[in-house]
């Protein structure tokens, strides 16, 4: 039997290839927004989070998710991270 094909994305932060569904997504829209994307297939530019605290800090304090969706991101995105990751 073939095995299914598991989609790989690549955290911005760390820099690792893992699982799609153990990393958050945030996407900055056509419009210039920046969110975070629960569904994961929102239209826009998207970045990828490992899900961990640690990491999450990392993002914040290191500006690594701005640099790459080349806008700033608001607190809310990050707070909305965190708030996701105790919920699981």
């Amino acid at each position: 039997m073939k095995q299914k094909k598991i989609p790989m994305r690549k955290c911005v932060v760390t820099n690792e290839r893992v699982e799609k569904r153990s990393l958050f997504r945030v996407v900055k829209t056509p419009e210039g927004n920046v969110i975070f994307d629960r569904s994961g297939k929102a239209n826009g530019r998207g970045a990828y989070v490992t899900k961990s605290v640690a990491v999450i800090e990392k993002a914040k304090k290191t500006n690594a998710l701005g640099r790459h969706l080349e806008t700033e991101i608001p607190d809310e995105v990050f707070h909305e991270l965190l708030e996701e990751l105790t919920n699981e």
